[in-house]
């Protein structure tokens, strides 16, 4: 799968506010992705910070697309349990989303994301995910 038939499955399979986020995919391979998070004065809550909806959001988001370039494509599929710890707040910065996908099975997907600001190779996020893989 490349970034652009990634990039496809962002327009094609999730909602218009999904879309509205703007998030574009650096890099796509066997079982990761990277996905970019642009800043936005509109997703900052008080004081300044993104808020940790938008980077929960961005990161089930982005391990959708983790594991439909796992499997090859996109597959019908829902969240099943995301727990996310926030570590560093993310202020004026764009966010860099890297899934891991752990496991892939026949029905369920499991994955590890780190969420980092652009400028920074401090960890911001992490969360950890599983999926249930419909198709």
């Amino acid at each position: 799968m490349t970034p652009e038939d990634a990039e496809a499955i962002l327009q094609e399979y999730f909602a218009p506010w999904i879309r509205q986020l703007g998030l574009r995919v650096e890099e796509v391979g066997e079982r990761h992705a990277i996905v970019r998070l642009p800043w936005s004065d509109d997703l900052a809550r008080e004081g300044g910070g993104l808020c940790g909806q938008a980077m929960m959001a961005a990161a089930d988001t982005a391990t959708v697309v983790a594991i439909s370039a796992a499997r090859g494509g996109f597959v019908p599929m829902t969240t099943v349990q995301q727990s996310t710890t926030f570590q560093r707040p993310v202020v004026g910065d764009d966010v860099l989303i890297d899934v891991r996908i752990t496991k892939l099975g026949r029905t369920l997907a499991f994955s590890e994301i780190t969420l980092r600001a652009a400028s920074s190779s401090e960890t911001a996020a992490h969360a950890t995910t599983v999926y249930a893989l419909l198709g």
